[in-house]
């Protein structure tokens, strides 16, 4: 039974997109947001690596760009999906983690981020706070970043 070349395309293009997006996922969402040199070209590798198999031997220009647009259409429709979904979003995209409550390191959290205590130190400084002790919430955010708030309480008595 032969398929129609851009069907084969379609369905190509859908099964890669899903397979990306959870291998993505599996990855782990401190990633996303710090990209190095050697992720940056993964990146590239891995997106040239998966462009055969989406498009098999038809590199014709109607081939690629029916291949971008399934992209674009499926990438839309995902969004759309995470919009209307919070468990689909929390599938795709994971939760925020707490890595510090007031004051206190979630040791258990930081080993299940993979996040070192000298990365943590870094991002509370970033914020301008000396001490993850001075730290009323330290949340590992769903797009890799981690987001500080300052123990103010704390941070007026040292400054009185």
């Amino acid at each position: 039974m032969d398929i129609n070349p851009y069907l084969d395309i379609i369905l190509r293009c859908i099964g890669v997109y899903l397979f990306m997006v959870l291998a993505i996922r599996f990855f782990g969402k401190k990633e996303l947001s710090q990209l190095s040199t050697t992720d940056l070209v993964f990146i590239v590798l891995i997106s040239n690596s998966v462009q055969n198999s989406m498009v098999g031997s038809n590199s014709s220009l109607p081939g690629g760009l029916v291949a971008a647009s399934v992209l674009f259409c499926l990438n839309y429709l995902m969004k759309l999906i995470m919009y209307r979904s919070s468990s689909v979003k929390e599938l795709i995209e994971g939760k925020p983690v707490i890595l510090v409550y007031q004051g206190k390191i979630d040791i258990a959290h930081l080993h299940q981020e993979s996040i070192g205590m000298d990365e943590l130190e870094e991002a509370i400084r970033e914020h301008g706070i000396d001490s993850y002790k001075d730290v009323k919430l330290a949340i590992l955010e769903v797009d890799g970043n981690i987001s500080v708030i300052a123990d103010q309480v704390r941070n007026d008595n040292v400054k009185n």
